[in-house]
């Protein structure tokens, strides 16, 4: 009974307003807002666009939540909330894997780049977006928004405030290129990973078998759920029963 509203605070996808990017959350029974956690300059930058969140209430006293930094102008990363206590800080800030890779997605038949009136087509450059935690494997799944490759990263290490950069970089795993490029993740109970296909206008599910974090796991051939002209850019998904 509670809704989480994640404010970017960047009108246009320009620059984050000072103060502004903030996770506010709302107590549906009583239409109130119970908490408001504002992200300092140094979590969230100037260059920073918040994008997809996802929450592990397992974790900690109040849970935690798990939010990409997909910027297109400046460096990437994930942002980690302790919904408790209100403490953020970034983790895999700038590393390669929550880059964008230097190709050109194809969308609905057209090289997909920056189109701007007067100017010679640009390549889009946003990093880190899709997002989706696997609590049982301790692992949360996510990848850039302009590259084909899947990676993850322990949660127990971006929990962990205490951890350095380089020990918490230790444990991630890079799964490969796919053969198409994904915005929104997800997962279910049964250890399925779901991903959207932008390129084809498609879903796919993968498979997670293997031992928690750090021991191997291994995804398997991705299979295809949905396919259709009318699932145009497929993005967020949620899990229903």
């Amino acid at each position: 009974d509670r809704l989480w509203i994640l404010d970017t605070a960047a009108p246009g996808f320009g620059p984050a307003l000072p103060g502004g990017p903030k996770l506010v959350g709302v107590d549906l029974g009583t239409n109130k807002v119970f908490k408001t956690i504002h992200f300092p300059p140094e979590v969230a930058l100037s260059t920073t666009y918040l994008n997809d969140v996802r929450f592990d209430l397992r974790r900690g006293a109040g849970g935690m939540a798990y939010i990409t930094d997909s910027s297109a102008t400046g460096p990437n990363g994930i942002i980690v909330v302790d919904l408790e206590s209100g403490r953020t800080w970034r983790r895999l800030h700038d590393h390669p894997s929550t880059k964008a890779e230097p190709i050109t997605p194809t969308v609905e038949g057209r090289p997909f780049m920056e189109r701007r009136p007067g100017q010679e087509p640009a390549p889009v450059k946003v990093g880190s977006d899709g997002i989706a935690i696997n609590p049982d494997l301790g692992l949360l799944f996510y990848c850039p928004l302009i590259g084909r490759k899947l990676y993850s990263v322990s949660v127990e290490a971006l929990s962990d405030p205490n951890r350095t950069e380089e020990q918490v970089a230790q444990t991630v795993q890079d799964y490969g290129a796919r053969l198409y490029c994904s915005d929104g993740l997800e997962t279910d109970a049964q250890n399925n990973l779901y991903l959207t296909d932008y390129e084809h206008n498609a879903i796919f599910r993968r498979s997670i078998r293997g031992a928690a974090s750090g021991g191997g796991t291994v995804l398997w051939r991705d299979e295809l759920v949905v396919h259709g002209p009318q699932l145009t850019w497929p993005d967020t998904l949620c899990m229903a029963a």
